[in-house]
């Protein structure tokens, strides 16, 4: 059976983020096997996706997200991410990060992969994550960068 993994913004642009080769090459290494793996993001990330400004990047990133299931965020996606926020996991400036995480626990991901080491592949957040998920019922969750898996 693939592992299921849900894909953050922050992977579908670093594969044409020239500013920083080395995670632009793990990137590139990450999608070329990404036929391993049930990929999947949200309409958050498709959202965010489409408003990047520069045409050609946000075409590439769109293309990426052709063979990607597209789940849908609901209220209970947002009700979680709200407990995320309210408990002081991730800052209220950043939201969209708590309804990430929110969309891969319900829909039952087996990780959450991102670049995004300040909010998100942060081993003081992740603890903090799995503690209220715990204590809601829900699982935990590896959120993780693309060289991990």
């Amino acid at each position: 059976m693939k592992q299921r993994v849900y894909l953050d913004t922050s992977v579908l642009s670093a594969l044409g983020d020239v500013r920083a080769p080395d995670r632009q090459a793990l990137t590139r290494e990450f999608f070329a096997r990404i036929a391993e793996f049930e990929a999947c993001t949200s309409d958050l990330t498709r959202a965010e996706v489409e408003g990047t400004p520069d045409a050609n990047r946000r075409a590439e990133m769109l293309a990426l997200l052709a063979g990607t299931t597209i789940l849908a965020v609901g209220p209970e996606h947002h009700e979680l991410a709200r407990r995320y926020l309210d408990a002081g996991i991730f800052p209220a400036s950043v939201p969209e990060d708590a309804l990430h995480v929110a969309v891969a626990v319900l829909s039952r991901q087996d990780a959450l992969v991102s670049w995004n080491f300040k909010h998100l592949v942060n081993r003081r957040r992740r603890a903090a994550v799995d503690a209220l998920n715990r204590s809601l019922g829900h699982p935990v969750l590896p959120i993780i960068s693309p060289p991990e898996l």
